[in-house]
Order: structure tokens, then sequence, then C-alpha cells
């Protein structure tokens, strides 16, 4: 309905359509799998930011050696002034995206629910963070809710605007391998982090780099 639309657009919700000037031209690499339109807020130009970006990912029940290593990278990526891209969940997305803002840098969140919806609701104050210094992406109308599939379709988005990939932590079943999948399936570079050897939430990234 037009005031539904007119307060998103009141909430600095805007739409894109492949042809806009600020669509990102290397999700049309998904072809028939790219996104009919993506809804956005945020400061951050998406065409530009997704140049030069990475897409980090990595486990939601993330161990204390995984969101130090995310939070570092993510930190010094931005320093040097690389965009990061996530998936705004707990976990090492959320790692990811707050070492970018504290490095200066521009982050991207891919979320797998509409942006006024905002899932996970925990993050409210992380979203507006991200928003006020990079921009908040989704391919669903903003009200609405999370679904199971959602979250595997989302990470072919996040595969698809970036340069490469990184998975920082990922056990064997973890989402976080349909995203590497899309980056190889891509012929985008895919790159992991190793941990510990008697670490189960490391055995998807050991898999990546055997």
């Amino acid at each position: 309905t037009d005031s539904k639309i007119a307060a998103w657009e009141r909430a600095g919700i805007r739409v894109l359509i492949p042809g806009d000037p600020e669509w990102p031209p290397q999700v049309d690499v998904l072809g028939a799998a790219r996104p009919l339109v993506l809804w956005l807020r945020g400061n951050a130009d998406l065409r530009f930011a997704c140049l030069r970006s990475v897409s980090v990912v990595g486990a939601r029940a993330a161990s204390g050696y995984g969101n130090h290593v995310a939070t570092e990278m993510a930190g010094a990526l931005a320093e040097r002034g690389w965009v990061v891209i996530s998936g705004g969940a707990y976990g090492i997305d959320s790692s990811t995206h707050r070492g970018a803002l504290c490095g200066g840098g521009v982050t991207v969140a891919v979320l797998a629910s509409g942006l006024s919806y905002g899932y996970p609701k925990g993050h409210h104050e992380l979203f507006a963070a991200i928003a006020g210094q990079g921009v908040m992406i989704s391919e669903w109308p903003p009200d609405r809710a999370p679904t199971r599939p959602g979250f595997l379709v989302r990470n072919r988005v996040i595969a698809a605007l970036s340069c490469g990939t990184v998975v920082v932590e990922a056990a064997l079943r973890s989402g976080a391998l349909s995203t590497a999948r899309h980056a190889r399936d891509l012929c985008r570079p895919l790159m992991a982090v190793p941990g510990p050897v008697t670490s189960e939430l490391s055995a998807g990234c050991h898999e990546i780099i055997r």
C-alpha cells in the first residue's frame, strides 16, 4: 500500500532495481537467481562500496578465538580501505561488522529478513550503526520476517557482492559453507581461517583449506 511505502521512505529505506545507478552489477553474474529488487537503508553507495570489498562469514555460535579473529581481520581490512560484507547474524557476522566500524570503515549487512523487521532483533543498535557508516540490504520487503530457506538464499548475495569470501569459523554443517560454495561456483577467491585441530567449530574451514 502507498501509506506503507511512504512510511518506509520516511524510515530511510530506498529500493533498487537492476539498471539503477546504485545497482551493484556484480550480482548480475547470478543470472536467473539474481535479486529482482534490493531494499537499502544506509548512507553508503552500494555500487561504489562493493567495488573493493570482502565477505567475511562464519558460525553463529562462535568461539572467543573466532570472534577475535573476525574483529581483528575486519578492522585491518577497513583501515586499508576495504569494505567488509557479512550477514548481520550473531557470532562471526556481528564481530565482523563491529571490527569494520571500529576500523572506521564501511560495512554492508545482507539480511535474511526485511529491513524494518531487522532480524535478529537484538542487533537493533548494531544495525543502526551499520546504516550510519555503511548500508543494510535485503531482497525482502521491509516488514518480512525471515524464513529458514531465506538464510541460505541470501548467502548467494553475500558471495556475489564481494571480490572474495573469507570463512573465519565454521562447523561441517554451518550455513557459512553455503556462502563458500557460492563464492567457489562464481569463481571468486575463497579463503578460510584455520582453527585448533581439536575444534569442531573449525572443521568446515579445514575442509575448505583441504
